[in-house]
């Protein structure tokens, strides 16, 4: 059978030539006599994998040696918790912790309610009201001067917007969950004390997720009752094994940042990465059926929410677009309607197989 175009939001399409390595390697790993996931995670074989990995992701994102890179389990949403358990730290007067949260969609709203369980997670900003379709102006941030951080989602994956540009936040570090957009352009780590992001989307299969964090904010002194797998200091001491870690995960992971190298790193990625959402949003602009959800200066470049307005129309585009082997085409049931995930492995062939069909689509069904 053929390969499908899969525009899942994730997990999603994993380059072919990194399934054919992982699948060339599967039973017998480089001659070792056993797979990686049959491997000791303490044996020098492992130990190779993960640095290797490492230090390639180091390379792509230039990231200096005052951050440490951690390749965890649990996904992103372990983090939720894990950043305020980290970061939140207790006033002398006895007054709770502060933390501002940016909520421009479903997963930053998720982070910032568990947050709240932990100290006084601020809302500092929230699109929810207007249906997180663009990202609040600098003018709208209601910043708290004291707070431990300042919490953002940056690329919204359910409701396809991102921050076009990072809030000021002076010295308050800057949280960020980049799970659908990691890698997918070329990013200053020096602007962000912490991020964090499940590869489920452009990196790799699901339960790994990579957390990048500044040195500074790696302490003991964590809230009360942190569970030691969620304690980063843990973690970092232990070169991401203190326990059993996802060792295939890491390893695919590790294929997939030597495939970007190979690619050309990330300033290729983006500019086919923009290619592509241009190809995709052009059409929808010119479009007498289809509509994009997201306002033109917050429209993220990996996932392309749109509707045609009529939900029975909607659903009949999603069931001829499979048979035409375009899949998991289908939007978020909150938003509705279609989304195209584009990630760094969708071929741009795939795009232009999407926009092909809604022509064919529109003229038929308009």
């Amino acid at each position: 059978m053929e390969r499908v175009y899969n525009f899942a939001a994730g997990p999603a399409t994993i380059d072919p030539s990194v399934l054919e390595k992982a699948q060339k390697e599967l039973v017998c790993y480089q001659d070792k006599g056993m797979s990686v996931m049959e491997m000791s995670h303490r044996s020098k074989e492992f130990a190779q994998i993960i640095e290797e990995a490492e230090a390639d992701l180091r390379a792509l994102a230039g990231i200096p040696d005052n951050y440490k890179v951690l390749f965890l389990q649990g996904g992103a949403s372990s983090q939720f918790a894990a950043v305020p358990l980290n970061l939140m730290r207790p006033r002398e007067d006895g007054s709770p912790a502060v933390a501002d949260y940016l909520v421009t969609g479903s997963w930053s709203k998720k982070a910032w309610k568990e947050a709240k369980i932990y100290g006084d997670a601020h809302l500092a900003a929230s699109t929810e009201d207007e249906g997180y379709t663009r990202i609040p102006a600098a003018s709208e941030l209601a910043l708290s001067p004291d707070a431990d951080y300042v919490y953002l989602c940056e690329n919204e994956t359910i409701y396809g917007v991102k921050f076009p540009e990072l809030p000021d936040t002076g010295s308050v570090p800057i949280v960020a969950d980049v799970s659908s957009c990691f890698l997918s352009e070329p990013f200053d780590i020096t602007k962000y004390g912490v991020m964090y992001g499940g590869v489920q989307k452009n990196i790799g299969p699901a339960g790994v997720v990579i957390s990048i964090i500044r040195d500074d904010l790696i302490r003991d002194d964590v809230l009360p009752g942190c569970p030691t797998m969620l304690k980063w200091k843990t973690q970092s001491d232990a070169g991401s094994l203190y326990n059993t870690p996802p060792t295939w995960g890491i390893y695919v992971c590790g294929l997939v940042f030597k495939w970007i190298i190979a690619q050309g790193g990330l300033p290729e990625l983006a500019m086919r990465n923009r290619r592509k959402a241009a190809l995709l949003y052009d059409f929808i602009d010119q479009s007498a059926l289809f509509k994009a959800t997201v306002a033109p200066e917050a429209r993220s470049i990996m996932n392309v929410p749109f509707v045609t307005g009529d939900a029975e129309l909607d659903a009949k585009f999603v069931a001829e677009a499979k048979d035409a082997g375009i899949v998991n085409i289908k939007g978020h049931r909150s938003v509705g309607g279609m989304r195209a995930s584009i990630y760094n492995a969708m071929p741009e062939e795939g795009v232009k197989a999407l926009v092909t069909f809604m022509e064919k689509f529109e003229r038929e069904n308009a």
